[in-house]
C-alpha cells in the first residue's frame, strides 16, 4: 500500500530510479523538481540554498487575524502590500457567550477597509475552500495562519505558519528558510469503490509521521495515478499532508485542474507543471491507491491508524489501550470505559458522525455521503450525523443538485461553512461518546470536552464514505468497502461553482486602502503589553515539565471556547497549558512578579523568567498564541529533545523565546522548579556560537550542562536580542 523509500532517487524517463551510473550528480538534478522552479520565482535572495520567499497572497482566519494585524499596526503597517484574505469560519460561534466574536469581525471587516484587504464574512467559507476557489493557481505561493495550509493540486506551494510569518510579508520582509528537501509521492492505480480521500491520507499519515520521514520537507506528487483522481478527492489527501508534518506540497497539473480553475471563473490561473525529464528527489513515497482500504485513525493523532477490517478485529484491545493513554494524559484515577462501544457480536457502536470543514465538507465527499445513504437514511438511535459544506457556493451546489434536500430528508442535519468540529467549537460528543469524523485532527480535548471537569470524549478520523456506512448501519462502524455497491471514486464529480455568495457578501478591498477608515476595536481587543528585550544575563526556572512523546499546540493553548479570547493576549494567557499543566499559570505568574520587582530594585543583576520542558513540543497548529501566551506571563524559553513543527519553533523566536535544544532531555529530564542559569546568553546570540552553557539546579544538585539554539538566521537572533517581533521593528524604524 505505502513503500517509503530513504535516500537519493532519481524520476528518469517517467520513472523512479535509483543513483546509478550515467545520471548526472543530485545539485544538477534538482532544477528538474517542480518544487525548485516556484521556489526559484519567488525568491529574492542571491543564492538557492537559503531563500528569502515573497508570497502572492497571505490568508488568515478570526482566531488569528486580530493579533497579526495588531502586530502589523505597532511595526509601523500603513496599508496591506499584498492580498490579505480575512476569513470568519473559526470563532462563528460564541462559546463564551457575548459580543466577543462578532466584535473581532467587525474589526476585520474596518482593517480591510482601512489597509485594503479582503474580508469573508461568517458561515461564507471555510479558510482553506476559498483560497481554492479564489486564489490558488499554477505556480503561485499562498502563506496563511493556519496549519492546514495546503493547495498543492492547483500547482500552488501553500505554507502554513504563525501569525508573525504573516506579519513579516505585511511589512515587505521575507520568508526565510533554508532550501528544504523534497520528496516525491509516487501516486499509482485507482482507489477501489468505497475508498476516499482520507482513506489514503491517513495511510500516508501513519507510515511516515511515527518514522519523522518527511518532517519539514515538500512532498511532490506525481505519478500516472493522478489522472484518475478529481479535485476534490486530491485536495482531500492534499489537505491532511500537514499531518505527516511535511512543510508544503506541491502537485503536477493536468487538464482537470484546467477545467475546475476555469469553473471558477480564472482560467488564466492555470499552469501545467510537471516535473523535468530527469529530476532528482531526496526520499520518495510510493502509493498504491487500488490496495488502499477504508482507514480509521483513533484517538489522539491522525498517524494511529489502522485498516478499518483490522481495528475491528482488534477493537477491545485497542480501546482499552486508547482510555488507558486518556487516564494517563488526563490524570484520570481509571480509564474510561470506552472498550463498551464493544458489543457482544464484535461490532463497534459509534455515537455521532461528522463530515466537515476543509478536508471532509468537499462536494464529491457529502454527493457520496447521499448515495450511500440514499435507500436506507438514518434513523432514531443515539448516532446522529452533521454535515458542513465547506463554502457557500458548494452548498448552493449541492442544493441545486438535490443532495441536501435529500440529506435532510434522510435524517442528517446540515449546517454552514464552519471549522469548528475540528477544534472543539462545535458538535461536541457527550461524556464518554465517540465520535467518527472526516475532519483535519483528533487530538486531545480537540472534540470540545474538558477532562479536567469530568468530561471525555474521543474523536477517530475516518472517510466521509465510510462515516456514511456507519450512519446507514444505525452507528455500527462499517467500511464503505462493506456495501453491495459503494460509490466509485469518480461518483459525484459535478461541482458547478456559482460565485454569486461571493460577489454579493465579500468585501473585496485588495489594492484600495482606505486610510481615512478608523479600526472598530471590541472591549475583548487589546493591544500587545510591552515585551523587555533579552537581558546579558538570564536565570530561567522550568514552570512545566512534559513528557509526553509529541505536545501539540492545542496542549499548550487549548482549543474550542477559548479561542473567543483570541483578541486579547491577557485573558488568553490565563488558559494557557491548562489542561496539561494546571499549576504552569500560577507558577510563571509568581516568577513573572519576580522578574518585575528585579527590574526595579536590581537591574543589573540576572534576568528571571519561566520556561517549558518538553520532549517534542508543537505539533499541530500554526497559532502563535501557543508561543506568544507563554511570553506574556515572562515565558522567554522553551528547553526541547526537539520541536516537532518548524512552525512553532519559528513562533517561539518570534516572540523572542529561546528555542533550546537538550540531547540528554529523553533521559534526563528537567523538572518544575529547576533552574536553568545562562550567565552569557546575550553574547552568545550576539555573536555565532551555536551551544551555550547552563548551570542545571535541581534540588541541591548543580552541574553545568550544554545546550544548543538550533540554527538560527541573523536575524532570527537579533528579533530574540529584541524580545520580540515588534521590538525588532521598533528598532529598525
Amino acid at each position: 500500500m505505502i513503500h517509503l523509500q530513504s535516500g537519493g532517487v532519481y524520476l528518469h524517463e517517467g520513472r523512479l530510479t535509483p543513483p546509478g551510473r550515467g545520471l548526472p550528480a543530485p545539485e544538477e538534478a534538482r532544477a528538474g523538481t517542480m518544487t525548485y522552479g516556484v521556489l526559484a520565482a519567488h525568491n529574492t535572495a542571491d543564492q538557492t540554498d537559503a531563500l528569502r520567499l515573497r508570497f502572492d497572497a497571505i490568508a488568515s482566519h478570526d482566531i488569528t487575524y486580530v493579533g497579526i494585524i495588531q502586530t502589523a499596526r505597532a511595526s509601523g503597517l500603513t496599508a496591506f502590500p499584498l492580498p490579505y484574505v480575512l476569513t470568519n469560519c473559526h470563532n462563528s460561534l460564541c462559546a463564551v457567550g457575548g459580543t466577543i466574536n462578532e466584535d473581532d469581525h467587525r474589526f476585520g471587516l474596518s482593517a480591510a477597509h482601512r489597509y485594503g484587504g479582503e474580508y469573508v464574512p461568517a458561515h461564507m467559507a471555510v479558510i482553506h475552500q476559498y483560497m481554492r476557489e479564489r486564489y490558488a493557481g499554477g505556480g503561485r505561493m499562498i502563506l496563511a495562519s493556519d496549519s492546514h495550509t495546503r493547495y498543492g493540486p492547483y500547482g500552488t506551494l501553500a505554507i502554513g505558519e504563525g501569525g508573525p510569518e504573516l506579519v513579516k510579508q505585511l511589512l515587505n520582509r521575507t520568508y526565510d528558510i533554508a532550501r528544504p528537501e523534497v520528496v516525491a509521492v509516487w501516486l499509482e492505480g485507482t482507489p477501489r469503490p468505497g475508498v476516499g480521500p482520507q482513506d489514503v491520507a491517513l495511510a500516508l499519515i501513519g507510515a511516515t509521521f511515527p518514522k519523522g520521514f518527511v518532517k519539514n520537507k515538500i512532498l511532490e506528487f506525481i505519478g500516472p495515478g493522478i489522472a484518475g483522481l478529481p479535485m476534490d478527492f486530491r485536495n482531500g489527501i492534499d489537505v491532511m499532508t500537514t499531518e505527516t508534518a511535511c512543510l508544503s506540497t506541491l502537485w503536477q497539473t493536468d487538464e482537470r485542474v484546467a477545467e475546475e480553475l476555469a469553473h471558477f471563473g480564472r482560467a488564466e490561473d492555470h499552469r501545467t507543471l510537471r516535473p523535468g525529464a530527469l529530476a532528482y528527489y531526496d526520499a520518495a513515497v510510493r502509493v498504491d491507491l487500488g490496495a488502499v482500504e477504508p482507514m480509521i485513525a483513533l484517538p489522539f493523532h491522525p498517524s494511529r491508524t489502522y485498516p478499518i477490517r483490522e481495528f475491528r478485529a482488534h477493537a477491545r484491545a485497542l480501546l482499552r489501550e486508547t482510555a488507558a493513554n486518556a487516564a494517563e494524559q488526563w490524570g484520570l484515577s481509571a480509564p474510561p470505559p470506552l472498550a463498551d462501544k464493544v458489543c457482544a457480536d464484535g461490532q463497534v457502536r459509534v455515537d455521532q458522525g461528522v463530515i466537515v470543514g476543509c478536508s471532509g465538507g468537499l462536494y464529491q465527499n457529502i454527493a457520496a455521503a447521499r448515495a450511500i445513504l440514499s435507500d436506507v437514511g438514518t434513523d432514531n438511535s443515539a448516532f446522529a450525523l452533521s454535515v458542513y459544506p465547506a463554502s457557500q457556493p458548494m452548498a448552493l451546489a449541492l442544493a441545486r443538485d438535490g443532495i441536501l434536500a435529500d440529506l435532510t430528508a434522510l435524517g442528517a442535519t446540515v449546517r454552514t461553512a464552519f471549522c469548528g468540529p475540528c477544534f472543539g467549537a462545535g458538535d461536541v460528543p457527550a461524556n464518554g461518546g465517540l465520535s467518527v469524523r472526516h475532519a483535519t485532527r483528533n487530538f486531545p480535548n480537540r472534540e470540545g470536552s474538558k477532562p479536567g471537569e469530568g468530561q471525555n470524549a474521543f474523536v477517530a478520523l475516518m472517510d466521509a464514505r465510510s462515516i456514511a456506512a456507519t450512519a446507514r448501519n444505525g452507528g455500527l462502524l462499517t467500511a464503505a468497502t462493506e456495501l453491495p455497491d459503494p460509490p466509485a471514486v469518480s461518483d459525484g464529480d459535478a461541482y458547478v461553482f456559482d460565485g454569486a455568495p461571493y460577489e454579493r457578501r465579500v468585501y473585496r478591498g485588495v489594492g484600495r486602502p482606505e486610510p481615512e477608515t478608523s479600526l472598530i476595536y471590541g472591549p475583548n481587543i487589546a493591544d500587545w503589553p510591552p515585551l523587555p528585550p533579552l537581558p546579558d544575563a538570564l536565570i530561567l526556572t522550568v514552570a512545566a515539565a512534559l513528557f509526553d512523546p509529541v505536545t501539540t499546540t492545542d496542549e499548550l493553548i487549548p482549543s474550542g471556547e477559548t479561542s473567543s479570547y483570541r483578541s486579547n493576549p491577557y485573558r488568553l494567557a490565563e488558559f494557557t497549558l491548562s489542561r496539561k499543566a494546571p499549576g504552569y499559570v500560577a507558577l510563571a505568574k509568581e516568577i513573572l512578579a519576580r522578574e518585575m520587582r528585579r527590574r526595579e530594585e536590581a537591574p543589573d543583576a540576572p534576568g528571571l523568567g519561566s520556561a517549558v520542558s518538553a520532549l517534542r513540543p508543537g505539533d499541530g497548529s500554526a497559532r502563535e498564541q501557543a508561543a506568544s501566551c507563554q511570553r506574556i506571563l515572562g515565558g522567554v524559553a522553551n528547553i526541547a529533545l526537539e520541536y516537532a513543527t518548524k512552525r512553532y519553533r519559528s513562533n517561539l523566536i518570534n516572540w523572542g523565546m529561546l528555542p533550546l535544544l537538550w540531547p540528554d532531555l529523553d533521559t534526563r529530564r528537567l523538572a518544575v522548579g529547576d533552574t536553568v542559569a545562562l550567565p552569557h546568553i546575550r553574547a552568545a546570540l550576539l555573536g555565532d556560537a551555536e551551544h551555550v552553557d547552563a548551570l542545571w539546579t535541581h534540588g541541591d544538585v548543580s552541574e553545568t550542562i550544554t545546550l544548543s539554539f538550533g540554527p538560527l538566521t541573523r536575524q532570527e537572533r537579533d528579533i530574540i536580542l529584541s524580545g520580540c517581533l515588534i521590538n525588532y521593528y521598533a528598532h529598525e524604524q
